[in-house]
């Protein structure tokens, strides 16, 4: 037998955070898996779009652990593609700016080698700790 889904308010309380970061009306998502489908970072996901708009919408709070949010590229794929117009990538910042919220980075800067860190272009830089330090 399946294991029931309950809704709680603590579920609709993530839901409504992360639709009110993200100014995306999540819960208007068919689950078509356009999104999926047409996402060039697939291969490196945990879970995918779909699934991670429907974690979203059941306001399962445990899609703050995935992958998926990290690995986007804000491409827009998705987008153009969405049946619905639903902008993923919204999404996904939004649920990095509740993890960073908490002050939980996910690069270090002192743990790139020197000599690396003198060939990466200065823009990279500026961009992954945006969008990876809290």
């Amino acid at each position: 037998m399946a294991e029931r889904i309950v809704i709680t308010s603590e579920n609709e309380v993530f839901l409504d955070k992360i639709t009110a970061l993200s100014a995306e009306k999540i819960t208007v998502c068919d689950q078509c898996g356009t999104c999926t489908g047409s996402c060039p970072k697939i291969a490196e996901m945990d879970v995918t779009p779909s699934q991670l708009k429907r974690m979203v919408q059941l306001g399962q709070s445990e899609t703050l652990d995935t992958r998926t949010m990290w690995l986007c590229a804000s491409c827009f794929a998705c987008t153009v593609r969405c049946p619905r117009g639903l902008d993923v990538s919204k999404v996904a910042e939004a649920l990095r700016q509740v993890t960073l919220r908490k002050a939980t980075d996910r690069i270090d800067i002192r743990a790139i080698p020197a000599d690396e860190l003198a060939e990466l272009p200065q823009i990279a830089l500026v961009g992954a700790l945006r969008k990876f330090t809290g």
